[in-house]
Formats: structure tokens, C-alpha cells, sequence
């Protein structure tokens, strides 16, 4: 009798341990995301491993905190000598929709899909995408440990997505 009950006490250990992290994930996706709708990108290295991955496709790459965090401020306000015209976001809020996460003890992966609406170089966008993620629990904490954006499209406002050559069914 007794051990039965020690067993259902370290299975419910377990699941409230297992919902636990699921939450802790859920919230760091959540974090990023307000932190970019927000605009307090020097906030958002530290969502990652120190030696953490970001693949923004054709936006860049960055490894490790202080590359990221280049990376972000340079979105939003290129480096000194950068000309007037070079690339950059004035304005962005995200949304993400159907975040999956696979948690296998200190690591995970996981997926989520990005509806965003940047004002990039002076105008409105529209943007779908999916970010793959891996995690990684480091002193009791979960952190990115790779960020990878792959683009569905990215166009202009006044043109629309539905053109059949920006469509690719299939993909992810």
C-alpha cells in the first residue's frame, strides 16, 4: 500500500514537474515576443545560452549574447556609418499562434508560427513565418539555444500575400 503511494506521488511529481517546464518554455517564447512588441531589445540576449544561435534567414545570423544583441540593435538602428537608406524596422508587433514544445529532461525543441506587421524602411509589411526553436535548461532555467526564423513571406502592405509565386504550400 505504501509503495503504491509512493509511486502515484513521484508520477504526479513528475507531470506537475513536465507542465512545470512546458510553462517555463511557453513563457520564454511569450518574453521574446514582448520584448521585440515592446522595443526593449537589450533584453533579449538574455533569453538565450550564452553561446546561443539566432538564423534570421535573410535578416542574419547571429552567435552568442553580444552578437544577438548587435543584431537586434541593429534592426532598429543601424551602426554608425551605416547610410541613411540601409535597411531597417521602425515599428513591429508579433503575434505567434500554435507554439509546440517537445521537452526530453534539460532539452527541448519546438515550433511556433509568427503573423507580424513591421514598417520596414518607411513602409507597412505583412509577415508569416515559423520559428524552429531549441532549448536548454541551464541552472534551472530555460533559455534558447537556437532561434531559427523561416520566412513564409514578407511583402508589402499594399501588395498583398496572395500572389501565387509567394505561396508555397508544403513547407513546413
Amino acid at each position: 500500500m505504501a509503495s503504491d503511494l509512493e509511486a502515484r506521488v513521484l508520477e504526479l511529481e513528475s507531470k506537475v514537474r513536465e507542465l512545470y517546464d512546458r510553462e517555463a518554455v511557453r513563457d520564454l517564447r511569450y518574453r521574446y515576443h514582448e520584448y521585440v512588441n515592446e522595443a526593449r531589445f537589450k533584453e533579449i540576449p538574455d533569453l538565450f545560452t550564452k553561446d546561443g544561435v539566432l538564423d534570421f534567414a535573410h535578416l542574419g545570423h547571429a552567435t552568442g549574447r553580444e552578437q544577438i544583441l548587435r543584431f537586434f540593435g541593429g534592426l532598429v538602428q543601424p551602426p554608425a556609418g551605416t547610410p541613411d537608406d540601409a535597411p531597417r524596422i521602425t515599428w513591429v508587433k508579433q503575434f505567434i499562434h500554435n507554439h509546440t514544445i517537445h521537452l526530453s529532461g534539460d532539452r527541448g525543441h519546438g515550433f511556433s508560427y509568427l503573423e507580424a506587421k513591421p514598417i520596414y524602411n518607411g513602409e507597412a509589411f505583412l509577415v508569416a513565418a515559423r520559428y524552429d526553436d531549441e532549448y536548454l535548461r541551464v541552472n534551472g532555467e530555460w533559455k534558447f539555444s537556437k532561434m531559427t526564423l523561416v520566412p513564409y513571406f514578407m511583402v508589402p502592405l499594399k501588395e498583398g500575400w496572395a500572389q501565387p509565386d509567394r505561396l508555397k504550400m508544403g513547407t513546413h
